[in-house]
């Protein structure tokens, strides 16, 4: 049964980051450099992030329970921020790079678009953000014990999945407009990314209330999935396009 719950939860977290890369990334060795990139940017900000948290618990009581659930808000709204900061950080470092891949081009264009990292680096902060929130659940989950044994929710497991598979393709929806905000000098962009950023992570601190944490980010991330959407070149007409030509494919077959 825990190998079950275990392979389970795996799947619904990394499922579909996994394919993504497989699909999309994996034969490019650029793109591979770029999300590996990406995801060491991501972890910058959580070493950073890690040690204000370890100082701020150092410098008070842990018998101040109200002061303790400051500072986890404190810690999550600090992290989220130094995140937004450093993805600013690597689009300005991609935007360097891509100019200079560009410079010794023959025909002087870059081999890859900035719509196009941004979607890499993107997914690079998605599976290590959430290869980190994943992994020790996932070694729980292998036993030994039950959850839900003494009281607590039986559907730790699958929903902390679920969380975890919605981050992963926001982080991607959000490198992609973030990107997109940054070409055009459109600051409000950033933004509402940097706070709706905030507010998927402290939706998180409603658990183990559920039901009040997980339809809303689920919502945001078809938002996103849309803004992101139409902020990396797609319309209405080429989705119709792609709809028609698979229909015509399946009738064909």
């Amino acid at each position: 049964m825990t190998a079950a719950v275990f392979f389970g939860c795996a799947f619904i977290a990394f499922g579909p980051a996994l394919a993504l890369f497989i699909f999309t990334i994996a034969r490019d060795p650029l793109r591979v450099i770029i999300l590996i990139a990406g995801a060491f940017f991501w972890l910058l900000s959580l070493l950073l992030s890690s040690l204000v948290w370890f100082i701020a618990m150092k410098a008070s009581s842990t018998k101040d329970a109200e002061l303790q659930k400051g500072l986890l808000i404190f810690g999550v709204m600090f992290s989220v921020l130094l995140q937004e900061v450093f993805r600013f950080a690597y689009y300005r470092l991609l935007r360097k790079a891509n100019e200079g891949l560009a410079a010794i081009s023959d025909d002087e264009t870059s081999p890859i678009s900035v719509r196009q990292m941004a979607y890499v680096a993107g997914l690079g902060f998605g599976i290590i953000s959430g290869a980190f929130s994943m992994i020790n659940i996932l070694s729980d989950s292998l036993g030994p014990g039950t959850v839900g044994i003494f009281g607590d929710s039986q559907y730790y497991f699958i929903t902390s999945a679920l969380m975890t598979l919605a981050v992963t393709l926001l982080h991607t929806f959000w490198g992609v407009v973030f990107f997109e905000g940054c070409e055009k000098g459109h600051w409000w962009v950033i933004c509402v990314v940097v706070c709706l950023h905030l507010l998927v992570s402290c939706m998180s601190l409603l658990n183990p209330m559920y039901e009040g944490s997980l339809p809303p980010v689920y919502a945001v991330t078809a938002l996103m999935a849309v803004w992101a959407f139409f902020s990396s070149g797609g319309s209405l007409h080429s989705l119709s396009q792609l709809c028609t030509r698979k229909s015509a494919e399946v009738e064909a077959s």
